[in-house]
């Protein structure tokens, strides 16, 4: 063997070696989102997952270089498959309540969010004889479940609008992301209800997104990279083209 085939052939192996530790340490984790919450999650004309939160996702993927499959789940269920580990990393809006910091992590903030009441004039949440249509496994069910409220759980905007349409409910309790689908249907806007915002204390108006709590190093990553594509105008890219005005 000539000399220089000697040298060639261990420096393929130490770059063989290289690539394969680096395919090793690509960071790659699941990421759980909804397809049925417009203009957060939902699915486009093709079929393919899009949506403000996927968006964000998928920027901060990127920005970390990361390999990010996405896993779709129910809202009513999101936090317990987190907390299990079924995925690393929820790309919803949560909102950080007592219960759900007891048992999954949550990022820095993602936007800025409401709680908005929609019902007919004279409708007052937590009124003896008032139901209110509210998302199954949202902050707001739990908050009213806290105050011995009534409600009727729903899940997905579909379903609640049915709920007001047949005198179920008396209105809906919605974050805002969520009230501007509902303003954009026919069907929403026939109930001509009236629109307040829900204020309480124990409503966080900052949404994040969440961290399993078996993954605590996902954190610190995924804030650093939320903080940057906020700096660098991926993030207002986003925010302007699913929705009508700044949330950051």
């Amino acid at each position: 063997m000539n000399l220089g085939r000697r040298l060639v052939i261990p420096l393929l192996c130490l770059l063989l070696s290289l690539a394969q530790e680096s395919a090793a340490e690509t960071l790659a984790f699941r990421v759980g989102v909804l397809d049925d919450a417009p203009p957060l999650g939902f699915r486009d004309a093709k079929g393919r997952l899009t949506g403000f939160s996927i968006s964000v996702m998928q920027a901060v993927c990127a920005e970390l270089g990361a390999k990010c499959d996405f896993v779709v789940t129910h809202l009513d269920s999101l936090v317990d498959e987190l907390a299990a580990g079924r995925f690393e990393v929820a790309a919803i809006g949560l909102l950080g309540t007592p219960e759900r910091k007891q048992r999954i992590l949550f990022t820095r903030p993602v936007y800025r969010s409401l709680t908005l009441l929609f019902a007919r004039p004279g409708v007052v949440a937590g009124r003896p004889g008032t139901r209110l249509s509210i998302f199954r496994g949202s902050a707001q069910e739990r908050y009213f479940k806290a105050q011995g409220w009534e409600y009727v759980g729903a899940q997905s905007t579909d379903e609640m609008i049915e709920q007001l349409k047949a005198g179920v409910t008396h209105g809906c309790i919605v974050p805002l992301m969520t009230s501007l689908h509902l303003q954009r249907l026919p069907r929403f806007l026939q109930l001509d209800l009236q629109m307040s915002v829900l204020r309480s204390d124990e409503l966080d108006n900052n949404a994040a997104f969440g961290v399993s709590p078996l993954h605590p190093e996902l954190k610190p990553l995924l804030d650093k990279a939320i903080e940057r594509i906020k700096q660098n105008g991926v993030y207002d890219r986003i925010n302007s083209q699913f929705l009508p005005f700044r949330v950051d």
